[in-house]
């Protein structure tokens, strides 16, 4: 991978804008360097730009280092940002998997790039060969999402890695599942691909969707590209002090994902039971993907009874689909008091 190449002129060429807080790390007792109000500590102050304290207990926790983390508002963050960095608009294109996360579609669009989407095959599984095949010179990213949305399953890990390793450009594994999985993270194989950017979040096992704070790990000359684009301080000073209090308790995570895998396992059982349900796919993630005899009326005597849940009738290789978020036992009751009903 040559990432000279890949990334875009222009951002290549750019000058970032420095902060007060970019120029002077450490602690001062007299701060008069950007322009804040004296009053009012400590929310008066500007956020560390750069996030160190909070990236050096992650690298701690995910046994990377601090320069292979870039943190966002939200996985959203970086994956625009990926576009911005590699991808020349309205030359280059990316490539995805179908059915998946449809933030990549959007992004794509609003950045004015090429998406192309490579179908799942009936095992909601796909060919690295085939992924491969609809590349061409201007291909900048490939994205594939494990444990995938809103399927729920693990990618095949070796289709994977085939991707990888014979793909000269970008190649995005958005992991915002993997607590969920019986499968490990692609972490670990950062230092054997330059090319690999693993996405992770606070949204789902650490139970923090509000706070919107996702995390995404890279060789440090990428994510060098990514600090290089972002807003100046784009991870405000709560959420920084949010997250340090919360991976402070990082056994209540555990929990949390041990009580929802229960949960799930239960769930999936009763669901099975009833007889408007058709299928229910294999899941790795906090969900379940399911197949019923009409969608489209069961999710609106559900939304009826007070119960919402995501209706994929209209999502390729997903008709008659409803996706269920394992809720709690109360809530999760409620769904199925609700369902019998229909």
């Amino acid at each position: 991978m040559n990432l000279e190449h890949l990334v875009r002129p222009n951002i290549r060429n750019l000058k970032p804008y420095s902060s007060a807080r970019d120029e002077f790390t450490g602690e001062a007792s007299v701060y008069l360097d950007a322009n804040e109000n004296p009053h009012n500590p400590t929310f008066n102050r500007y956020p560390d730009p750069l996030q160190r304290e909070l990236k050096g207990k992650i690298a701690s926790f995910k046994n990377i280092r601090r320069q292979q983390i870039f943190l966002g508002n939200g996985s959203d963050e970086p994956i625009d940002l990926v576009f911005r960095v590699f991808c020349e608009p309205a030359v280059d294109n990316v490539i995805a998997i179908h059915p998946t996360y449809g933030m990549y579609e959007v992004a794509a669009g609003i950045n004015h790039v090429t998406y192309r989407k490579v179908l799942l095959n009936d095992d909601f599984d796909f060919s690295a060969d085939e992924l491969l095949r609809a590349t061409d010179n201007h291909t900048k990213l490939i994205f594939l999402c494990s444990p995938n949305n809103p399927t729920g399953n693990n990618l095949n890990r070796q289709e994977m890695l085939k991707t990888i390793e014979n793909f000269s450009g970008i190649v995005v594994i958005d992991e915002a599942y993997i607590d969920f999985s019986s499968q490990a993270s692609l972490l670990g194989e950062l230092a054997r691909y330059p090319n690999l950017i693993v996405l992770q979040t606070f949204s789902k096992a650490w139970g923090s969707a509000a706070v919107r704070l996702g995390m995404a790990f890279a060789a440090p000359e990428i994510i060098a590209l990514l600090n290089k684009v972002k807003y100046p301080y784009n991870i405000n000073r709560l959420s920084q002090d949010y997250a340090l209090q919360l991976m402070d308790h990082a056994e209540n995570k555990d929990e949390w994902v041990k009580i929802l895998l229960q949960e799930r396992a239960k769930l999936q059982s009763q669901l099975s039971e009833l007889p408007s349900v058709v299928k229910i796919y294999p899941t790795d993630a906090n969900f379940l993907l399911v197949k019923v005899s009409d969608a489209n009326a069961i999710y609106e005597r559900l939304v009826k009874e007070g119960v919402i849940v995501r209706n994929r009738n209209t999502v390729s290789l997903c008709a008659n689909c409803l996706r269920i978020t394992v809720g709690t036992p109360s809530e999760n009751e409620c769904l199925l008091r609700a369902w019998r009903t229909c």
